[in-house]
């Protein structure tokens, strides 16, 4: 009887100490520290859970590419040996974290999860250098500032969540608005040389210049309100 009630006494320690565990196997790391960790361990199993056009334009060197979207995510993840570490990115966060969760559920004892995705990484300055202009270069951002208006530069993305809620009132404002404010819509995949060298690493990002300069800057959701009391 007393080491039923001392099993009973010990059960809810005992069920604290695995959920413990269990949350352990991932670990959310900021860029550099994941950088780190891929240079120091051996044959390090790097995962881009984006779509295969968004790793073909960049990537982590020695990545492998198995798209969270697509239907045979698990069945991919065969390539993968679920008793060594797996670094697992995506663009900003959002897929690779539903990503590191269905690994631990597959049973992968350690999961490194990249906080902010690629957008950090190139923010952090640890992507390769690369000379090539991609969209709009810094000159061509300098002249959508030559206005007497107020400018607002909206920074988004297709797949961005948030992106999606944000613009139908955007558009309407661009309308609505035009006699006070320029509204500018940028794709960030579409402009990534500006994305790298602007340091933006949260989508959406809003930037209001006011003669050039910027008055204002927040990234992610804001309602269609708050937005306009800034305006």
């Amino acid at each position: 009887m007393k080491f039923r009630h001392l099993f009973l006494l010990l059960l809810p320690f005992t069920a604290i100490f695995c959920n413990g565990q269990t949350a352990k196997k991932i670990e959310n790391i900021e860029a550099t520290v994941f950088a780190e960790k891929i240079k120091t361990t051996p044959n390090a199993q790097i995962l881009d859970v984006r779509t295969p056009e968004e790793f073909a334009s960049e990537h982590i060197d020695n990545a492998v590419n198995i798209n969270w979207l697509a239907n045979d995510f698990v069945a991919n993840t065969g390539k993968l040996d679920p008793s060594k570490p797996v670094f697992v990115y995506c663009k900003s966060g959002g897929r690779s974290a539903k990503a590191a969760a269905k690994l631990d559920e597959l049973g992968f004892k350690k999961i490194y999860q990249l906080e902010g995705g690629i957008l950090k990484w190139n923010s952090a300055g640890l992507s390769k250098p690369d000379d090539k202009i991609i969209g709009m270069c810094n000159q061509e951002y300098a002249e959508l500032l030559n206005t007497d208006k107020k400018v607002l530069i909206d920074f988004y993305a297709e797949w961005c969540a948030p992106c999606k809620i944000m613009t139908p009132y955007l558009l309407q404002m661009q309308k609505d608005c035009a006699d006070k404010v320029v509204i500018i819509r940028l794709n960030a995949d579409e402009n990534k040389t500006l994305m790298k060298e602007m340091k933006i690493d949260e989508l959406p990002t809003l930037l209001l210049y006011e003669n050039k300069e910027i008055k204002w800057k927040h990234s992610g959701f804001i309602s269609e309100e708050d937005l306009k009391k800034q305006l």
